[in-house]
């Protein structure tokens, strides 16, 4: 392959870029996971943790993908035939109902036409409907990284709670978690599932589950086979900050500066970082005349941006495009809008200057591809950002 100047924008949505603070971090010496230094080092790193999930409750970290902390979240909860109540918001959606079936649960998969997060009132319909509470979990994705819709929890809560039901409320935060403000105690989340490669700037690798005392009890009785997953023997040795087994020390290592990171900057910032980012991307695609995938303004995400391509024309190919021209890489439509979208991820360790560069390559990328679409997103974006800089009201 011939040499490309420059760095490579990866502006995916997750994995993001990891920070140099980040990288230097992983790249210490690995040290003894039995030893007295690694103890204290832990527990700085799961009480850092519950700050980032604004939660009292536990923290479990896996050396795993966000898969596996979507998997924890069932096998430890349910058992064999429970129903549990799901919302096809796209692709990871699916894939977590996907997931559910395998493991031999009874899926309640609400349809939805991808365009649109979790509406809450039907979720109050149908437990108010399930007199005989047969349901025992709501599964749902707060910010649904392959369409951009972001679906608001507190009142899948509120919804729960006016049905006077006993169903846990699980959240896959994984495209959501220090990108999008998540609050697990306040809104009664029992278990909350993260990983490490998103808002958390950290290479794939940890998946998390914040787990509630509720969800603790549930995991009493339940009955799906599980081993490497279960909470209790992590739950047990983490109290004196040691793992069941070898833990990934220098993803760890990483953890740990990241989340200084991100309370230096203070998470209320680091939200309305991600809030002004977006909004400048969804300027840009209205001023180019493309359409935002997600259909409400009310549950635009902060962490990304997808995109409809016009009627003809090929999300793909104009992502190859951009990336042999610019080396710049954007995120692939998925499922049902596999072609007709692409996805512009602008979260994690991201500024006005990275944003610009992005939008840049975009704008110059659809029209080397051939792609009919107006000029001016690019100034349209930098504006709002100027503006906002200056705090004052946007044009």
């Amino acid at each position: 392959m011939a040499f490309t100047s420059g760095r490579h924008f990866l502006q995916i949505p997750g994995p993001t870029n990891t920070p140099d603070r980040v990288l230097r971090a992983l790249s210490r010496p690995t040290i003894d996971h039995r030893s007295p230094e690694f103890a204290q080092f832990s527990l700085e790193v799961l009480e850092g943790l519950k700050r980032i999930f604004q939660t009292s409750a536990p923290v479990i970290v896996y050396p795993s993908s966000g898969t596996g902390a979507l998997e924890a979240a069932l096998v430890n909860t349910l058992s064999p035939g429970d129903r549990i109540l799901m919302v096809e918001t796209g692709h990871f959606a699916t894939l977590w109902r996907n997931l559910a079936v395998e493991l031999g649960l009874e899926v309640d998969f609400l349809p939805g036409d991808w365009r649109h997060g979790v509406d809450a009132t039907i979720i109050g319909k149908k437990l108010t409907e399930d007199e005989k509470h047969a349901i025992r979990a709501v599964a749902v994705v707060h910010n649904e990284t392959s369409t951009g819709a972001t679906s608001r929890v507190h009142e899948i809560r509120k919804a729960i709670d006016r049905a006077g039901h006993p169903a846990l409320l699980m959240v896959d935060t994984i495209s959501s978690l220090a990108s999008i403000d998540y609050r697990h105690d306040e809104w009664g989340v029992d278990v909350a599932v993260g990983c490490s490669q998103k808002g958390l700037m950290l290479p794939p690798g940890l998946g998390l589950n914040a787990v509630s005392e509720k969800a603790r009890q549930a995991s009493k009785s339940a009955r799906l086979t599980k081993s490497y997953w279960a909470w209790e023997p992590i739950l047990a040795g983490n109290k004196a900050g040691f793992f069941p087994y070898t833990p990934p020390t220098n993803l760890l290592y990483g953890l740990r500066e990241a989340i200084r990171m991100l309370e230096e900057e203070g998470l209320q910032n680091v939200f309305a970082r991600h809030d002004r980012l977006a909004e400048a991307t969804r300027r840009a695609v209205r001023a180019w005349g493309l359409e935002i995938l997600c259909a409400d303004p009310e549950e635009f995400s902060s962490s990304l941006t997808a995109v409809l391509m016009p009627e003809g024309y090929d999300a793909d190919d104009l992502r190859g495009v951009i990336l042999t021209n610019f080396n710049m890489s954007l995120g692939t439509g998925l499922g049902k809008v596999k072609g007709k979208v692409f996805r512009i991820g602008h979260l994690g360790d991201f500024n006005d200057l990275m944003l610009a560069g992005t939008l840049s390559g975009v704008e110059m990328g659809l029209a080397l591809a051939g792609i009919p679409f107006s000029k001016g997103g690019v100034a349209e974006a930098l504006d709002y950002l100027e503006f906002t800089r200056k705090g004052k009201v946007s044009r």
